[in-house]
C-alpha cells in the first residue's frame, strides 16, 4: 500500500510540476526511450545475477505490496508459540515434542498459529534447533553458533534481491544517458532539417536521462531500500527465536525463555510483561 502511495506521490509531484511549467506530458511519453532503458536494465539484471536471485527480487518487489507481516501482530504470535512449544517440552520431555517438530505441519500445536507456520524459515529454525536439542550431544555456546551461521546464510541469502536491484538502479541514470546518446545521434544526422524538428528530436533525446534518473532515485533505489527493511525485520524476527532457544538450552523456564525473545523486539512491537503473560495464558 505505501509503495504505491509513494510511487503516486512521485510521479504526481513532477508531473504536476512540468505541467505547472506549461509542459507538455505528451512530450515525455517515447516509448523508444522506455524500451533502452528497460531493456538495458533487465538485460543486465540476467547477466549479472543468477534465477534464484532474479526471482528473489521479483518476489521482494510483488511482497513489497503486501502490508509487513513482521509487525506487532505477528510477534505476539510467535510468544505465543514459543510458549506453548517449550512448555510442551519441559512437561513432557523433548521426546514429547518430536511429533510435532518432525512434521510442524500436521502438529496440533503449529496449526494454531497459521501465520507462524506460514513463515517457513521460523518454522525451520526453531524445529530444527529442537531437533539439535533432542540429540542431547550440542552445548550450549556451539548450539549458539549453529544458530548464528543459519541466520548468517538466510541473511546473506535474503539481501541479494535488494543488492541486485540496488546495482540496477545505480546503473539506470548510465543507461538513460545511453538513450540520450543514440537521440543525440539521430538528431545529429538530421542537422540539416527545420529547427522544429531538431528540437523534437534533442527533447525526445533528453527524455532517457530524464526517465533514467527518475528509475533509479525515485522508484528502484526507495525499492531497494524497502525490500532490505523487510529484510532486516524477518532478521530481527528470527532472533527473538534465537534468544528464547538458548534460553531454554541452558535451562531456563518456558516463562523466561520467552521473556529473553520478548526483550528482543523492537520497542515499536514489544508487548508489555503483563500482555505476554495474558498472550500464554489465553492461548490463540
Amino acid at each position: 500500500m505505501f509503495l504505491i502511495i509513494g510511487l503516486v506521490v512521485v510521479f504526481g509531484s513532477i508531473a504536476g510540476g512540468y505541467v505547472m511549467h506549461h509542459g507538455q506530458l505528451g512530450v515525455l511519453i517515447q516509448v523508444n526511450e522506455f524500451i533502452i532503458i528497460g531493456g538495458a536494465g533487465l538485460g543486465s539484471m540476467v547477466v549479472g545475477n543468477p534465477p534464484g536471485v532474479i526471482k528473489r527480487v521479483i518476489s521482494g518487489c510483488l511482497g513489497l505490496l503486501k502490508p509487513d507481516p513482521f509487525g506487532r501482530k505477528a510477534y505476539e504470535e510467535l510468544l505465543q508459540v514459543l510458549y506453548q512449544i517449550l512448555q510442551k517440552a519441559r512437561k513432557d520431555g523433548l521426546v514429547g515434542i518430536e511429533p510435532h517438530i518432525e512434521d510442524p505441519e500436521k502438529s496440533d500445536i503449529f496449526k494454531k498459529f497459521p501465520g507462524f507456520l506460514h513463515h517457513h524459515h521460523a518454522v525451520s529454525l526453531l524445529c530444527d534447533t529442537m531437533k539439535v536439542l533432542l540429540t542431547g550431544t550440542v552445548e550450549d555456546h556451539h548450539l549458539a553458533e549453529v544458530i548464528d551461521t543459519d541466520l548468517d546464510q538466510h541473511h546473506h541469502e535474503a539481501l541479494s534481491g535488494p543488492t541486485a536491484l540496488t546495482k540496477v538502479g545505480d546503473a539506470m541514470p548510465g543507461f538513460g544517458i545511453v538513450a540520450a546518446v543514440l537521440g543525440v545521434i539521430i538528431t545529429m544526422g538530421s542537422i540539416g532539417g527545420a529547427a522544429s524538428e531538431i528540437g523534437e528530436k534533442v527533447a525526445a533525446a533528453l527524455v532517457g536521462t530524464f526517465v533514467g534518473i527518475l528509475l533509479s532515485y525515485g522508484v528502484l533505489g526507495p525499492m531497494a531500500g524497502a525490500m532490505e527493511a523487510r529484510v532486516g525485520a524477518e532478521h530481527a524476527y528470527l532472533l527473538c527465536i534465537k534468544a528464547a532457544l538458548l534460553a531454554f538450552a541452558r535451562g531456563d523456564s518456558p516463562m523466561s525463555a520467552v521473556e529473553f525473545a520478548r526483550r528482543n523486539i523492537a520497542p515499536e512491537f514489544r508487548p508489555s510483561f503483563a500482555e505476554l503473560e495474558k498472550l500464554t495464558k489465553a492461548g490463540p
